[in-house]
């Protein structure tokens, strides 16, 4: 790994490499941009940003698909105010939650008629949203790769800089997804990303030989911190095409000569279907160091399959927004990289808590706790949240988990998401993993419905590869589970509800079933 000084803030990650390495590639227009270029773009975006009355805490949303102007905007407003990214598929009403709950004094867009991956209209329904309320700009790319403003002020003409930010300025702020209810507002500071890339660039060795395929969304932490930002800081090269294109993904690893990419369970399934039964080794795959999988549980038959077919170690990791991103991962070789666990700490300490607050010992079952540099002091303007998500010094995660011998973490499922059947508890991911295992499923959600005297029971519901029965599902479950954890119904359907980050949504899949009479 490169030998680089430990970030204060995102102009620190962004000042480690030399100004003449390539240091963003966009596929599609041919772009390459190198450090010094994309230094310079930032400062100049940041500028426009102060001269458009933007100041230090300021919230600067924007709806931007993947590419160069969306890393360039993110980086300009984590410099000029605070950035916040926003999914561009959002609708309207969507879109007037964000703006106004985190009190945007600007929202970035695309033109109109931008990028035919985000939707038919991109920044229709923002635009709307943001109409006679706050001012909207336009961020355009010219075809030598240069982002700017339009127009390029708003409150004045003259002359403005932005002011350097310091660590405990807030960089980022992101909304946790709302499953159990109002999305939580998580302000990020310049610390926490910094800590958070630096402890990614460790975990992977990343140096500036490496080329990081990113396709995950950029509003997310995911893409943002794993993908972009710990490339940046270690003189790396940042590949963003303007979305993941299973049909076009290898031949974009074999051209750029990508070292890794990271991405959630649903991609890594998409790119194993495009293989079929064959299982030959995509041309290009051989440039892979290694394979990270965050953001959802992989099962450990694909984990294990991705590994065989694409030739790379497969490195399942363990993040979540108020931690920056990463708390977790498993190694690269020759440490041991365990299946079906996301590894040690990264950077974080990692501990099990029972219900009264005491730390558990290995081996033993309770709520992930963590501490760390990158993990927020707290939640915005949200007390109660505050008061039930922080203990002691330590954030709880709210997810159920165990550490081995060796410090490994092996999660169990979300607490809220955990089925009560009757007093046994049950961790719908066990079910998700058996079921998974079937040779003619190729998705699987198992979630807990009402029962008049149980309290709940198993359901599930499973995506087929080819026509197979409830019973014969059923009965292959029987023989893997004990009696009590194996679904007594299963629903076939097309697909199964996930977030824009590829997580499964078990709370809107097992809506979708609570109409059906109950047991």
């Amino acid at each position: 790994m490169r030998d680089t000084k430990a970030p204060g803030t995102l102009l620190d990650v962004l000042a480690a490499a030399p100004g003449n390495r390539t240091a963003l590639i966009v596929p599609e227009a041919g772009i390459r941009v190198s450090y010094e270029a994309l230094r310079g773009q930032v400062a100049a975006l940041a500028d426009a940003l102060a001269a458009a009355g933007i100041q230090r805490g300021d919230r600067v949303a924007m709806a931007l698909p993947n590419g160069l102007p969306v890393i360039v905007s993110f980086l300009a407003a984590s410099v000029a105010g605070t950035a916040a990214p926003l999914n561009p598929s959002y609708r309207r009403e969507e879109f007037s939650f964000f703006l106004e709950d985190t009190s945007a004094k600007v929202l970035l867009l695309p033109p109109d008629g931008g990028s035919p991956d985000v939707g038919s209209h991109p920044g229709k329904d923002a635009r709307l949203a943001a109409a006679d309320k706050i001012p909207v700009l336009t961020v355009e790319m010219a075809a030598d790769g240069t982002v700017s403003l339009s127009p390029p002020a708003l409150s004045t003409s003259r002359s403005v800089s932005a002011s350097a930010p310091s660590p405990e300025d807030v960089a980022l702020v992101l909304h946790t997804s709302g499953s159990t209810g109002r999305p939580k507002r998580v302000p990020l500071k310049h610390r926490n990303l910094a800590a958070s890339v630096q402890n990614i660039a460790d975990t992977y060795q990343l140096g500036p030989d490496d080329v990081s395929l990113t396709v995950m969304p950029l509003f997310h932490v995911h893409g943002l911190v794993a993908s972009v930002l710990s490339t940046l800081f270690t003189g790396g090269t940042v590949v963003v095409p303007s979305r993941f294109h299973p049909l076009s993904f290898w031949r974009t690893v074999r051209d750029y000569r990508a070292t890794w990419y990271s991405a959630v369970p649903t991609m890594h399934q998409l790119l194993l279907a495009r293989v079929g039964k064959g299982n030959e080794t995509p041309a290009g795959a051989e440039s892979l160091r290694f394979i990270r999988s965050c953001s959802a549980p992989l099962p450990v038959e694909a984990a294990q399959r991705v590994e065989a077919v694409f030739g790379a170690p497969v490195l399942e990791a363990y993040g979540m927004t108020e931690a920056s991103h990463q708390m977790a991962s498993n190694p690269l070789p020759p440490q041991p990289r365990k299946f079906g666990a996301v590894g040690p700490g990264t950077g974080v300490r990692i501990s099990i808590m029972d219900l009264e607050g005491g730390h558990l010992a290995s081996g033993q079952t309770g709520e992930v706790v963590i501490q760390g540099p990158n993990v927020i002091e707290g939640y915005e303007n949200n007390l109660e949240a505050n008061r039930s998500s922080f203990v002691a010094g330590w954030f709880r995660t709210g997810d159920q988990g165990v550490l081995d011998a060796d410090g490994y973490l092996r999660l169990v499922g979300r607490i809220k998401e955990l089925i009560n059947r009757g007093g046994e508890k049950i961790g719908p991911p066990e079910i998700d993993e058996v079921l998974l295992s079937h040779p003619l499923v190729s998705e699987a959600v198992c979630f807990g419905v009402p029962h008049k005297t149980l309290g709940e029971e198993v359901a599930a519901a499973v995506v087929l590869r080819e026509a197979a029965s409830e019973a014969d599902l059923l009965a292959y479950c029987r023989e893997r589970l004990a009696e009590f954890k194996c679904p007594k119904k299963i629903h076939v359907v097309k697909e199964i509800p996930r977030t824009a980050t590829g997580k499964v949504q078990r709370r809107a899949v097992a809506a979708a079933f609570l109409s059906e009479p109950r047991p």
